[in-house]
């Protein structure tokens, strides 16, 4: 129960008459997770190994329909990062204002979660990163090319601590994990599919579309493609044992909490028991993963909305971590939630809304309840076949199927936008319009190409496209059909040749194809691994003509036994960011 931090060491002599004591130094006190006394005590020693010393992990992103993946060195045992990871306590609000108060609650993994959650992000306390959604990353580095935390925290404390630019969820997500580990609270990456940003507190998510389908960027609520946070293993004294276990933390300054941009600790059993009265933060955390969406179609010169539909089921998919010991992905959705759809998970909504003070609440904004029920007369959807890659023209088809037994018209507006992986559009890539009439019954395909030439110049680097088709039903209500795509980098190869052995030299190749009909230039590779190589290794490569290969070779020189993992970032001027990893056996 000591409070964590650098002690000084002395040992006193009286034997010798002497008083003054001798110095022996400094050592550093951590949460200890194998020791059962502990607020952090985690039985299972497996997973000890991964949430508090693998320095390794992956990071889930893409979007529900096409979930991928990449790796990222935590490297929370390299130099300085400890040294880092205290001074980052002593430069919070709460230090400032009260230091004694703040150190006296240091042997609390709460109220350490709770403050460093707030200083992973540069708001309100010159923390570590600056966030930054707009799609342009001028003065700093754009938040798809980080590969690890190591290389931030050194910059942040070089800088003087000044915020280092650029982070997004996952980026503050990471540096939480490495802060947390580093101090012995077991903590993980978890990512949210269709995640919800509930800026009103209302457990519901208002989207609006124009006449033209086009996504309008005027509500401060939002559907994220996904978004990372954390959870922290401890246990939580102050609401009682069954609610101990995984505490979700965000870094990511999303809303503010007690004034501040920090969020969490949030107990994951009282999330899905719709217990959002408990500290901390749960109504936002709970909206993240349970909020219903509304979809409406906004005039801007009358300023009137009509309601296209409402979802229950959309938010909150495919929640996932990485597995313990292995690089694979877990799903863990249903440690946040009853089944979509059953009746314990409605009733748990309504819980929590009753907990609000929703339920008794008359909200101007929401639908009345004809609007929520009305049917339309037609189904839409988009059918995409295989993944999307960046540099090959787009095919999708627009399915429409009439509901109906008499025969029905329809005007579709439809548009494709480039996003950041929040949803909020950047660029207009296409638009087009068709009018169909569709017999009893009648299902038709319409294709639709978007070629390279027309994304290319817009994409973010996300590499994400919102294309949205809104129909207008001669006589019923709007059809509201769209579909998030994520486009895959095309792909680099890593190949070790020889056995890596300590202290001996071994060469590495990195293998790219350029895919696309134009010449490929700025082309560079970053390489970083643990106990592999010291620091960032950077190396340019040639650039390539269409469809020509490039070989960059270079050497290692591994200093501990063990599976390791090497990280290669390769950027080009087409092709920002190309992620791999391979594990390499010393």
């Amino acid at each position: 129960t000591a409070i964590i931090g650098r002690y000084k060491l002395s040992v006193q002599s009286t034997a010798s008459g002497s008083s003054s004591p001798t110095s022996l130094g400094t050592f550093v006190l951590l949460f200890n997770p194998w020791s059962s006394d502990d607020d952090v005590f985690m039985p299972n020693k497996a997973e000890c190994e991964e949430y508090v010393l693998e320095e390794f992990g992956i990071i889930f992103a893409g979007n529900k329909n096409h979930i991928n993946s990449f790796g990222w060195n935590f490297g929370q045992f390299q130099e300085d990062i400890l040294n880092i990871c205290l001074s980052m306590l002593d430069r919070s609000l709460n230090y400032r204002q009260d230091p004694d108060t703040d150190v006296s609650h240091r042997n609390d993994p709460k109220y350490l979660g709770r403050v460093l959650s707030a200083m992973v992000n540069a708001n309100d306390d010159q923390g570590v990163l600056l966030g930054n959604w707009s799609g342009n990353y001028e003065g700093g580095k754009s938040p798809s090319s980080w590969t690890g935390s190591v290389e931030i925290l050194q910059s942040w404390k070089k800088s003087g601590f000044k915020p280092v630019k650029y982070g997004q969820c996952w980026v503050f997500a990471a540096v939480l994990t490495t802060v947390l580990r580093c101090l012995g609270i077991p903590t993980r990456a978890i990512t949210n599919f269709s995640s919800a940003h509930d800026a009103d507190g209302n457990l519901r998510v208002d989207e609006f579309y124009d006449a033209s389908g086009n996504h309008l960027d005027r509500a401060a609520d939002s559907i994220w493609n996904f978004h990372v946070w954390n959870e922290s293993w401890f246990s939580r004294s102050d609401l009682g044992p069954s609610y101990s276990g995984w505490q979700v933390l965000d870094a990511t300054p999303q809303e503010e909490s007690e004034g501040i941009y920090q969020c969490g600790p949030a107990s994951r059993h009282a999330i899905k028991e719709g217990e959002v009265d408990l500290d901390y933060d749960c109504p936002f955390v709970f909206a993240e993963v349970n909020a219903d969406c509304m979809y409406w179609n906004y005039d801007p010169a009358t300023r009137k909305k009509t309601l296209i539909f409402s979802q229950s089921t959309e938010i909150g998919q495919f929640i996932s971590t990485k597995a313990v010991g292995r690089d694979d992905r877990v799903d863990v959705t249903n440690d946040y939630k009853y089944e979509e759809g059953s009746k314990k998970e409605r009733d748990i909504f309504k819980k929590a809304r009753k907990k609000l003070g929703l339920e008794d609440k008359f909200d101007p904004t929401a639908p009345t309840q004809e609007e929520i029920d009305q049917k339309p007369d037609i189904s839409g959807k988009f059918k995409v076949a295989g993944p999307f890659e960046v540099g090959k023209d787009l095919s999708l088809t627009l399915v429409l199927e009439n509901l109906q037994s008499d025969a029905k018209t329809v005007h579709v507006n439809m548009t494709a936008w480039s996003t950041v992986y929040t949803r909020r559009p950047v660029h207009e890539i296409w638009k087009d319009s068709i009018t169909a009439t569709l017999s009893p019954k009648e299902e038709k395909q319409f294709p639709i190409k978007i070629s390279y030439s027309e994304y290319q110049q817009q994409l973010t680097t996300d590499k994400m496209i919102q294309v949205t088709a809104l129909c207008h039903v001669e006589g019923g209500i709007q059809v509201l059909v769209q579909r998030d795509i994520t486009l895959d980098n095309p792909a680099i190869d890593i190949q070790v040749l020889g056995e890596a052995k300590v202290n001996k030299e071994v060469d590495v190749e990195v293998i790219f194809t350029n895919p696309i009909e134009a010449e490929v230039m700025d082309c560079v590779l970053h390489v970083q691994g643990n106990d592999l190589l010291r620091g960032i290794l950077e190396i340019a490569a040639p650039q390539l003509k269409a469809g020509e290969k490039s070989t960059t070779k270079f050497k290692l020189t591994p200093f501990e036994t063990g599976p390791k993992h090497l990280l290669v970032n390769f950027s080009c001027d087409k092709f920002p960011d190309i992620k791999t990893f391979k594990v390499v056996n010393v």
